[in-house]
């Protein structure tokens, strides 16, 4: 459980500041991606208030998104495109991802922790457990922030509207909202988010450590994963004890419908996303794209965006229920959470 001081620095030398993400005050970076957050609180009572350097850190040059991330970047197609069409498709790509983030945190997690809050599952509860999502919920409010603001610094500095309701919901909250459509007994939704939010709070350090770490992409849109990423770590053990205990507490059918939901999360976080890539593609007018589209979907269909399962592999092993999931785990499955 994370404390929400007002103030407080670790022994790494990281500041905390009401809630917001551990960031080090040393890094201009990371010290103008928080005050940009900070400030924008204020905005309305301020309206003049200066911009944070968080702008002057911008570099035109970096992309914006790695483009190895985009399904078609192997396809012929990509190399049709000229220099101005391959960045606006990496913008593209930071604006997508940073949308899935949000959806992930708005339309999964957050919903599960407030039926946790609400007494929804057996097993647990609890004032401390109460406490400790609660505070979860708060820092995903926040993260839902941060990634906003990454998309809209975005479009300021490459002045273009990148707007995402060109975008379709992500294909994991699509993929949740299909499950959930399926469910005929309230107890099998409430079963269905908890585990797609199990999924995305263990796996989701994965999915933000492809951008965290990468020093090719903007300084700023890699920081502002990496300030995610640091809060990630404590959810993650949050939402592996809460499923334990709530898989003990149930009945052997209901046990099967978790572990079957856990699976169809997992395959639906780790997958490409070749609906939203269409879409913009289509958006864009790239010429040829369709049968482009069609050629990326079957060669792709079945490899994994994330390829980090370890988290989830492990929460099953624990669980002493990985011979009852059946998923192609692939090699990275040994890294502790």
């Amino acid at each position: 459980m994370r404390d929400h001081t007002v103030a407080g620095a670790s022994k790494d030398g990281h500041i905390q500041l009401a809630g917001l993400p551990p960031f080090d005050p040393r890094d201009p970076t990371e010290n103008a991606v928080i005050s940009r957050l900070v400030g924008n609180w204020h905005r309305r009572a301020a309206v003049k208030r200066a911009e944070p350097d968080v702008y002057a850190l911008f570099d035109r040059d970096r992309p914006d998104f790695r483009d190895d991330m985009i399904p078609f970047r192997s396809h012929p197609i990509w190399q049709s495109l000229s220099d101005e069409m391959r960045s606006r498709l990496c913008s593209w790509g930071w604006v997508a991802y940073n949308r899935n983030t949000v959806l992930i945190e708005q339309r999964i997690a957050n919903p599960a922790f407030e039926l946790v809050i609400a007494g929804e599952y057996p097993g647990i509860g609890g004032q401390q457990l109460e406490l400790a999502v609660a505070q979860a919920m708060v820092d995903e409010q926040y993260h839902t922030l941060m990634h906003i603001n990454g998309s809209a610094v975005t479009r300021r500095m490459r002045q273009r509207e990148f707007s995402d309701r060109v975008l379709p919901d992500s294909h994991i909250t699509t993929i949740h909202q299909q499950h959930l459509d399926r469910c005929g007994e309230r107890w099998e939704r409430s079963l269905t988010t908890l585990a797609f939010a199990t999924v995305a709070e263990i796996s989701i350090n994965a999915y933000l450590e492809l951008l965290a770490d990468d020093q090719e992409i903007q300084v700023v849109n890699s920081t502002t994963v990496k300030l995610h990423n640091r809060d990630e770590y404590c959810h993650a053990s949050i939402s592996a004890e809460m499923l334990k205990q709530v898989y003990e507490a149930l009945p052997t059918d209901r046990r099967r419908f978790l572990l079957d939901e856990i699976v169809a999360g997992l395959e639906a976080f780790v997958a490409p996303d070749f609906t939203t890539w269409e879409t913009i593609m289509a958006f864009e007018g790239i010429a040829g794209w369709e049968k482009a589209a069609a050629e990326v979907r079957e060669a792709q269909t079945g490899t994994h965006l994330v390829q980090d399962h370890s988290g989830v592999h492990t929460l099953l092993s624990e669980m002493d229920v990985l011979d009852q999931v059946h998923f192609g785990w692939g090699e990275r499955t040994d890294r502790q959470r």
